[in-house]
């Protein structure tokens, strides 16, 4: 009988080695090998990734540039974030903190895509009843959603390789587990495997696999980081629990933009999708206090209206610095900035900064409504109610243009607002009816409008 091949792999980084050694040289962690045992030759064959058929030398000029084959999710927000929709064979993995609405959002896709075409709803961590319970709550049409219990991936490849999905969802793949693989469900050897099986799979037959995925504390996606170069894409269901808001970003996207953002709102009827997200972020107080400006951020292809507050205040001991939705190490170095070519000194002051709605701004067009923010707060003067800024600040104080302007100028003015101060390098070049823009070069010009 042939001896069990078996390799170490690393419960940090996911790196495997032909022996045990006390430190993995790849991340450095120590004592974080564990034995894994390798498939038999014996094992189910699949295709490789890029697909079921033999491998065959193409010209790069004499493939084929049709659109890839996409269906609509039934959800506008969803197929924003997708890139258009499904793409046959593609796998998608969603993650985000309990209680986001991954499942909810899930379970509301498949019995919608239920209707047209052959869906599979594999659950490990709820029992069948759980999840029905939850679909006759939200009143979705269950007359031809198919749906398994199993934990199983060589099983879950089975029975999804007799029913023939279209489209199935794997929740989740921490719970799942490899028969020939030691360790426990959940640790990074099992994670990996488990979604490289269900990968190939998915490659060879054409069905769109959907993997749910836990997150760590620090909000980052639990397993080895070699699961998201498996998958074509991964997004994150992000909102916070006194919020009803959740937001869609995608990560990664093999077959469309990265960075697209979805708006949901959580209701007793589920995920409910918000068309005009801009709307909804600016339901500002009638008396507008002071530290309070609009910015228009760019979010994947469309532009978004928040509105960003600013606290400033004398300090009673060391002050401090806190930023919700915003970096920050970038509000620290805006300090410094204002300080330096604004001559206004806060180092003795706390501030307090926050984007409302839970939204998180990874760009740097808001820079300049934040300065304008911590002024307002500083002066205690409030910004007038239809003003809009936004622009990148510079360290030597410049104003520096950022992508899109045009359509962040539309956007403003569609929303109402009359006034608008922007970088010189995105003054519009003929004039936005009822807009009135003010294109600035340095910090100095842009105070002193104020």
């Amino acid at each position: 009988m042939a001896k069990a091949k078996s390799a170490f792999v690393c419960n940090e980084c996911g790196a495997d080695f032909s022996k045990w050694q006390g430190q993995c040289t790849e991340c450095g962690a120590w004592n974080s090998l564990s034995e894994v045992r390798i498939a038999s030759a014996s094992s189910p064959k699949f295709a490789g990734y890029a697909g079921g058929s033999a491998s065959k030398v193409h010209i790069l000029q004499d493939i084929s540039l049709a659109d890839l084959p996409r269906f609509s999710s039934g959800m506008q927000e969803l197929d924003r974030v997708l890139g258009g929709g499904f793409v046959p064979g593609s796998v998608v993995l969603i993650g985000g903190h309990p209680g986001a609405g991954k499942s909810t959002l899930l379970l509301q896709t498949l019995c919608g895509l239920a209707k047209n075409h052959t869906a599979l709803y594999v659950t490990g961590e709820e029992s069948l009843q759980q999840v029905a319970m939850r679909a006759n709550r939200l009143g979705l049409p269950n007359d031809k959603m198919q749906i398994v219990s199993e934990t199983n991936v060589e099983q879950v490849v089975n029975l999804a390789a007799g029913v023939a999905p279209k489209i199935m969802v794997v929740d989740s793949v921490q719970v799942m587990h490899l028969s020939d693989i030691s360790s426990a469900p959940g640790s990074v050897s099992q994670v990996r495997e488990s979604a490289a099986y269900l990968t190939r799979f998915a490659k060879q037959s054409g069905t769109v696999l959907i993997l749910v995925g836990h997150v760590t504390k620090d909000g980052s996606l639990a397993g080895p980081k070699v699961l998201e170069h498996m998958i074509d894409c991964s997004i994150m269901l992000e909102g916070d629990h006194d919020s009803r808001f959740r937001t869609l970003r995608g990560t990664k996207n093999r077959f469309g933009a990265v960075n697209e953002l979805g708006v949901f709102a959580m209701t007793e009827q589920g995920m409910r999708e918000v068309t005009n997200p801009s709307a909804i972020f600016l339901q500002r107080a009638e008396e507008v206090a002071s530290g309070s400006v609009v910015m228009v951020v760019w979010e994947g292809t469309r532009p978004l209206l928040v509105e960003i507050q600013a606290l400033v205040d004398a300090s009673h001991g060391n002050p401090r610095r806190v930023s919700i939705g915003l970096d920050l190490n970038r509000l620290s170095m805006l300090l410094a900035i204002l300080h330096r070519h604004g001559g206004l000194m806060l180092g003795d002051q706390d501030v307090f900064v926050n984007v409302v709605g839970g939204v998180k701004i990874v760009e740097t067009s808001a820079d300049l409504a934040l300065l304008f923010a911590l002024v307002s707060s500083f002066r205690d003067r409030p910004l007038p109610t239809d003003l809009v800024a936004f622009g990148e600040v510079g360290l030597s104080g410049e104003i520096r243009p950022v992508p899109s302007g045009q359509e962040r100028l539309r956007e403003a003015a569609k929303h109402g607002f009359k006034r608008a101060i922007v970088p010189w390098g995105n003054a519009p070049k003929e004039p936005i009816p009822g807009l009135e823009v003010i294109a600035v070069k340095k910090i100095s010009e842009a105070l002193e409008y104020l």
